[in-house]
């Protein structure tokens, strides 16, 4: 059975936005490739570090959700530490309400973007 996972991970701000989608597509690439399955990702942008990490005080952030095995998990983490542009890393497994309630915040978000059309 797949478990669901959310990972955010910080890049280094000194990318531009080609090197950071560089990582992005690489990052998914990965997961994908070995039998996760992408649900779900959000480009959170440029934003302010609440501490600096390795003298940066901004980082591009990037969350995305999916579905794999466990032992998906550890690798995945090996390829950001073995990243230079990747500052920071977090995984969390999510359990079927932090899935329900994630799901729900999107639904929620794309029927706010239809009201404001």
């Amino acid at each position: 059975m797949l478990n669901h996972y959310e990972t955010v991970f910080i890049a280094t701000p000194v990318l531009s936005e080609a090197q950071m989608k560089e990582a992005v597509v690489k990052f998914r690439g990965f997961i994908t490739e070995n039998g996760g399955e992408i649900v779900h990702e959000e480009n959170w942008g440029l934003r302010k570090l609440a501490y600096p990490i390795q003298k940066k005080t901004t980082g591009f952030y990037h969350l995305m959700e999916f579905k794999a095995a466990g032992e998906l998990v550890d690798k995945l983490e090996t390829q950001y530490r073995r990243d230079e542009r990747i500052i920071r890393f977090l995984t969390v497994r999510l359990d079927k309400y932090a899935v329900e309630y994630a799901n729900k915040k999107r639904s929620n978000k794309v029927e706010t973007k239809k009201m404001e059309d």
